[in-house]
């Protein structure tokens, strides 16, 4: 089974979460970031060509080995899939068509989740910007591992298990710790997924519509790509609660991995995250970042001292209304 974790509870913090008052001491050294504000004219062209490469990919698919397709599945539909959850990570911020256009981006992440098979644009936004606004809430952000499955993956074994079901916690934990009742902009979105899922069975069958799924999961769990979603917040140095990765990985997930960027500056659009970066050095070199997403996987599950515990915590004080 392996190694236990030294862990036996969350890192408690009682300070507010660190991006805001960094964002505000970096805008008075460094005003001129301001202009990055707003969204990336190029980004729309980007994420369509990736929902046509995943559409003309679909009729080869058909005709090959079920052994042919979890390969394909994990190596290049996953990949596109993940790559386009990350493109609705950026519409949730309203950065496909900016602030003054809320129903366009909305529209865009419709057709965006298309090729993932199951709906999750709206719902990804409803629950991330709070994840921005109230980080490690025990509540409210739900991107924190419950109790539970500290309790329960808490050696080698546990949290490789924990790794490859990465994608079912993401699902289901909010519907779990912070339920919500569906929005009409939900309900629409699931209605255009299931038609466009029926349209694909159709036409091309279920191996298809499975290998569309399967991608979005196995992309979404041990996988290179998926790294960042432990990379991003789990606490490899004590008293750091996000970290930066700037490898080669992030010409695929929208610079995804300029996380600490991104949480000081989430209206400034991930292509130009790398321009933050470059302006305001000082506040990113000198604090903790990765260089391998597939590295984060090995140490997480390998490393006692890191696992699901290893996230800094704040008790819940409520939704200001």
């Amino acid at each position: 089974m392996g190694q236990k974790v030294s862990r036996t509870d969350f890192e408690w913090v009682y300070t507010e979460e660190p991006h805001a008052s960094r964002r505000k001491i970096i805008l008075e050294k460094y005003p001129q970031i301001k202009k990055l504000f707003g969204y990336d004219p190029n980004f729309k062209y980007v994420a369509s060509f990736m929902v046509l490469i995943q559409l003309v990919s679909l009729p080869f698919i058909a005709n090959v080995s079920w052994t042919t397709l979890i390969i394909l599945a994990y190596c290049f539909g996953g990949v596109i899939n993940h790559s386009l959850m990350l493109a609705c990570h950026e519409i949730a911020h309203n950065l496909a068509f900016g602030h003054a256009r809320p129903m366009a981006n909305r529209l865009f992440g419709f057709f965006c989740n298309l090729p993932i098979g199951l709906p999750m644009s709206v719902s990804f936004k409803k629950y991330h910007l709070e994840h921005h606004r109230y980080q490690g809430d025990e509540v409210i952000d739900t991107d924190l591992p419950t109790l539970l499955e500290a309790k329960l993956f808490c050696n080698t074994f546990g949290k490789f298990v924990w790794v490859c079901l990465q994608p079912l916690f993401y699902i289901f934990r909010p519907l779990i710790v912070n339920p919500k009742p569906p929005t009409q902009l939900e309900i629409i979105n699931t209605i255009i997924q299931l038609i466009f899922n029926t349209i694909v069975v159709y036409c091309f069958g279920w191996k298809v519509m499975i290998y569309l799924v399967i991608g979005s999961l196995l992309a979404m769990g041990l996988h290179p790509v998926a790294g960042h979603f432990i990379s991003e917040h789990y606490m490899f140095a004590k008293g750091f609660e996000t970290y930066s990765y700037y490898g080669p990985l992030n010409w695929i997930t929208f610079n995804v991995g300029y996380h600490n960027e991104h949480h000081d500056f989430p209206a400034v659009p991930g292509s130009l995250l790398p321009e933050v970066k470059r302006i305001a050095p000082e506040f990113y070199d000198t604090i903790p970042q990765h260089s391998s997403w597939s590295q984060v996987l090995y140490d997480f599950i390998t490393d006692p001292a890191i696992g699901p515990y290893a996230r800094m915590k704040r008790k819940a004080k409520g939704l200001s209304t």
